[in-house]
């Protein structure tokens, strides 16, 4: 299943949007102690698919998945696509690629 990404650029114009999608930041609570990009929450990757079923429950809520480089956000958005929901983006690079272009306040690791 093709997931489809979205660049940093395009995510950065949409949450400053009256309408933001829901940014899911899919890695581990000590990734995200380390960094992540504000208004995200923190839906670990590691306790699918038990919390998306309380965590996630609009399945047409436009969605963003990431993580540090896009890999286990593309499974989580893969998992995502196959379980009903409709508007489910990748980001592309994660948040290394946002901390890069975006806001480079935020630590790379």
């Amino acid at each position: 299943m093709s997931v489809p990404a979205i660049s940093v650029q395009d995510v950065s114009q949409l949450l400053a949007a009256a309408q933001a999608p829901r940014l899911i930041d899919v890695r581990e609570p000590e990734e995200w102690a380390t960094c992540h990009i504000e208004g995200a929450d923190l839906l670990p990757l590691s306790q699918w698919p038990a919390i998306v079923g309380t965590q996630l429950t609009d399945l047409a809520q436009p969605l963003i998945i990431y993580c540090h480089h896009g890999g286990r956000s593309e499974r989580a958005a893969e998992f995502l696509l196959r379980t009903g929901f409709t508007d489910v983006r990748n980001l592309n690079g994660g948040i290394d690629a946002w901390s890069l272009q975006i806001d480079p306040s935020i630590a790379r690791y």
